[in-house]
């Protein structure tokens, strides 16, 4: 294995080098105790080690078996990794072109509904992006009961009661633009890419007072909007009670206590929890806490003046919804904005079983990473695979997804590109959005 090695404004940093990029694993960007917001990370003693990844946060996979827990998604991303876990859990991984200079920077966001998910799984490389000549940098952040924990003794405490892994989510987005030059970036160009949960992660950014005016562009997977008109918000003082149970179940009595009982213990408190009420999972999303998110973020007209790439899979949770959804975005932002907006849906039925185009199935073919997957994927789809790739590395440097591989792209949110075995811009077809919703079956677009 080769090394390399770079001077960037926190010391020195050593990475992998690739065949066709420079890889840095690990990279610390900020530190902070359990409930308490981070505090980034401006220097380190001696050469950094970035050739291992780091911890993601603690999640259920942490203590039980992912293969029984979330059968379908460790067959799909995770199957015969190995992750390291811990509530510290603030790093990076950068993917960067050889001799990179000005370079756009591609910030991605994983999902799993604020609760999983990490910068390592086997669906993210940003090796094939470095390649067109992109920066790609994933994150982890805290999740669950460690990242999104809202009781008012915290607030009334420590003036912050929540949102904790949005907190973090914002200081990696930090440290990328004050580092990013040093790996041959454009902080300039700065575009934040999110699926999911962490589409609903890069809405709340859009507003965040910290990045006001940082964000070049948005791209926002299976999750715009989400918090604009299905799940909204709650206050802090709502998820209180909720806390409270937890508080219950770990058999502590104050805020205080809770932040120094055993990573395990708190899990499996907040899990009870969750069990005990159906109806919670909002208790363990982001708030309204009156600094990084208002009541005001999610207003359609304090959508910033961005470009904006939104996709979805055509099998992917609610197909209606998300059409719906998605169209409502781009029509406002095509009658109040100057910048475009560009729709996209991912059509192409993955082989190897009856599952279709599922919530997440466009990302292996985003990241160009069907290799390291077990569906016997077949030439389309690595034909498919190099369009998305080519688009948003497009979409990166020019806030423009249109490319030669690809047939025109109009900003158009009445025929939205459609990645599938012929990828085209084709009109909504709403009636089989509507039976797949009802029914879950059929192909939509």
């Amino acid at each position: 294995m080769n090394y390399t090695e770079l001077q960037i404004p926190c010391g020195t940093i050593r990475g992998i080098e690739q065949e066709n990029c420079l890889e840095f694993r690990g990279v610390r960007y900020a530190r902070a105790g359990r409930y308490e917001n981070p505090v980034k990370e401006t220097s380190w003693q001696g050469v950094y080690d970035a050739t291992a990844f780091a911890n993601c946060c603690c999640q259920h996979r942490a203590f039980d078996d992912d293969a029984k827990v979330n059968p379908f998604y460790h067959h799909e991303f995770r199957e015969g990794q190995t992750f390291l876990y811990g509530e510290d859990c603030f790093f990076l991984n950068i993917w960067t072109p050889k001799k990179a200079e000005k370079a756009p920077v591609l910030i991605f966001i994983h999902g799993g509904s604020f609760t999983g998910g990490s910068s390592d799984e086997q669906y993210i490389n940003g090796s094939v992006l470095a390649e067109k000549g992109v920066i790609t940098v994933a994150m982890n952040y805290r999740l669950g009961p460690y990242g999104f924990c809202a009781h008012k003794e915290l607030k009334e405490k420590y003036g912050v009661g929540g949102n904790f892994g949005l907190y973090d989510q914002s200081t990696a987005i930090e440290w990328v633009i004050e580092n990013i030059a040093s790996f041959g970036g454009d902080p300039n160009n700065i575009t934040l890419m999110g699926q999911s949960a962490g589409a609903m992660s890069v809405d709340i950014h859009l507003n965040n007072p910290m990045l006001k005016g940082k964000i070049a562009g948005a791209i926002l997977l299976s999750g715009a909007a989400l918090q604009r008109f299905v799940l909204k918000p709650r206050t802090i003082e709502k998820c209180t009670l909720f806390w409270d149970k937890i508080m219950q179940n770990a058999g502590v009595s104050s805020m205080e206590t809770l932040k120094g009982i055993d990573a395990k213990k708190l899990y499996y408190a907040w899990l009870k929890a969750c069990k005990e009420d159906k109806f919670s999972a909002p208790c363990t999303f982001p708030v309204y806490d009156g600094v990084i998110l208002e009541r005001s973020t999610f207003d359609l007209e304090h959508i910033p003046d961005i470009p904006y790439m939104i996709g979805s899979t055509c099998t992917d949770m609610i197909p209606v919804a998300l059409e719906g959804i998605n169209k409502k975005w781009a029509k406002y932002v095509r009658k109040h904005h100057k910048n475009p907006c560009y729709l996209y849906n991912f059509n192409r039925f993955l082989p190897g079983d009856d599952m279709g185009a599922w919530h997440s199935a466009d990302l292996l073919y985003l990241f160009s990473t069907l290799d390291k997957n077990w569906r016997p994927f077949e030439e389309i789809d690595y034909v498919i695979s190099q369009q998305l790739s080519d688009a948003v590395a497009a979409f990166a440097k020019t806030k423009n997804p249109n490319c030669p591989s690809l047939p025109h792209w109009e900003a158009d949110y009445r025929k939205p590109m459609s990645f599938c075995e012929d990828s085209r811009c084709a009109p909504w077809r709403t009636k089989d959005n509507i039976k797949y919703t009802l029914t879950g079956k059929g192909k939509t677009i």
